[in-house]
């Protein structure tokens, strides 16, 4: 068992006291405003950081897990041991490069990086202007919505290995799929991604992200603490529509509801646990396979 103290100290060294936090609330750092504390949540600034980190848990055996902006995650309400390397705002770099690429750092949330191409007349990533994640989560995620999605424009993914190793992927090796990849099976950390995109005018990249905005409010319960889509899509159908015809809609455990504006999200309503929303995802799940014979699996991560 590692020395709490002893591997403290480390942490401090290799990123700065500023950059550790012990014991810090993960219900802070989620979109669902739910989880306990983790015991370290470390934010380092630079690739080598992230390096040393990671290599760190590695020799003492240090649970690792890292974390976005907590967009689609549920995190556990007893907290989690070991070190929650947290890439976001800490790590966010976006820099326009020649030829149509723009290239950011995990950190990076979708809706910064589709304005910097949009300010650059660069088109192609307007669809994921309004997920609420990160470049690394979408990188991980192979995140999608109006039919676009994040393999469509990605050129090379550049990560670690679960080994510590640094590898750049080219587009094929990802092996990307619905919600899935390479680099979510194999455990690596996502360090960056460089997007290919096409030039435009600004003013009609603007638009269109005005309307793709437009349609995400109209439609989305955004005004209510979540994880986005709570369910993958089953192949033929719609989750949110399985779940309505259940007669789920505004369905609660806790504090957990079924979206009464769109059956797919299961939203915080102002107390939930994440035992409540467990329950609440089991419960329709259950109802969902009754009523229609399809068994709904969660987009969501769960961490435990």
């Amino acid at each position: 068992m590692v020395e709490t103290a002893a591997f403290n100290a480390t942490l401090n060294s290799l990123v700065g006291s500023a950059q550790v936090l012990p014991d810090e609330p993960l219900a802070a750092h989620t979109t669902f405003r739910i989880g306990g504390p983790a015991q370290w949540l470390v934010a380092p600034r630079t690739e080598n950081e992230v390096a040393a980190v990671v290599a760190a848990c590695r020799e003492a055996g240090v649970p690792l897990r890292i974390l976005g902006a907590g967009s689609n995650v549920l995190a556990p309400d007893e907290g989690l041991p070991g070190v929650t390397l947290k890439l976001a705002e800490n790590f966010a770099a976006v820099e326009v490069l020649s030829g149509g690429l723009v290239r950011a750092q995990a950190g990076a949330t979708n809706e910064v990086v589709a304005a910097v191409a949009r300010d650059a007349g660069l088109a192609g990533y307007e669809f994921a202007c309004g997920i609420p994640g990160t470049i690394g989560g979408a990188a991980i995620m192979n995140a999608g919505a109006y039919e676009g999605q994040f393999s469509d424009v990605a050129v090379e993914v550049h990560c670690l290995t679960a080994e510590g190793e640094p590898i750049t992927l080219a587009a094929p090796e990802a092996a990307w799929g619905y919600r899935t990849s390479r680099m979510m099976h194999e455990g690596m950390v996502v360090l960056s991604a460089t997007l290919q995109l096409r030039v435009d005018a600004p003013e009609a990249i603007a638009a269109r992200m005005a309307d793709l905005t437009q349609r995400r409010e109209e439609k989305q319960p955004l005004a209510m603490p979540s994880a986005g889509s709570t369910f993958k899509r089953p192949e033929g159908h719609f989750a949110g529509k399985l779940i309505q015809d259940a007669g789920l809609q505004g369905l609660s455990v806790g504090g957990a509801q079924v979206s009464t504006k769109h059956a797919g999200f299961v939203v915080n309503t102002g107390n939930a646990t994440a035992a409540d929303v467990l329950a609440l995802i089991a419960e329709v799940q259950a109802r969902v396979l009754a009523n229609s014979g399809v068994q709904l699996e969660p987009e969501v991560r769960l961490w435990s």
